[in-house]
């Protein structure tokens, strides 16, 4: 395996990890913690989140130097653009949106459930599909 591969592995799985941890296990789970309102469980959300996306974004430029300085097949490519694609239509559309509505909600209103939370949840059950997909065409990759 060349270190192109194991790098891309490296960030694809790393990356996989921490979208596991977040999207799937701490966010549902901090708002049953005693204490935790809903203003208070939004607030730490945006801030934990924020640091996510962060951790997103430089595991993406990792993974796509990697594969750029190396020989990447396709099935490294593909689901690395579409992985560039959803967090960029993440970032830029679906926060904003979330953001506004927090605000709303922060600011004391009562707002009914979130068609684009669940957008956003759908969009991060397809990132895990595609960070499995890039973690292991990079794994199989012959170097």
């Amino acid at each position: 395996m060349s270190t192109s591969s194991s790098v891309t592995a490296a960030a694809a799985f790393v990356w996989l990890g921490m979208v596991l941890a977040i999207s799937f296990l701490e966010a549902p789970l901090k708002f049953r913690a005693p204490g935790i309102t809903v203003r208070l469980g939004l607030g730490i959300g945006r801030i934990v989140f924020r640091a996510l996306n962060v951790a997103e974004g430089v595991l993406l430029v990792v993974a796509a130097v990697a594969v750029a300085v190396g020989d990447a097949p396709g099935a490294v490519l593909v689901p690395l653009v579409a992985l560039a694609v959803l967090l960029a239509a993440q970032l830029l559309v679906l926060r904003p949106r979330l953001n506004r509505r927090s605000d709303r909600v922060l600011a004391g209103e009562d707002l009914p459930r979130s068609r684009e939370h669940i957008v956003y949840v759908a969009a991060e059950v397809v990132k895990v599909a595609l960070l499995v997909t890039l973690g292991v065409g990079a794994l199989s990759a012959v170097g």
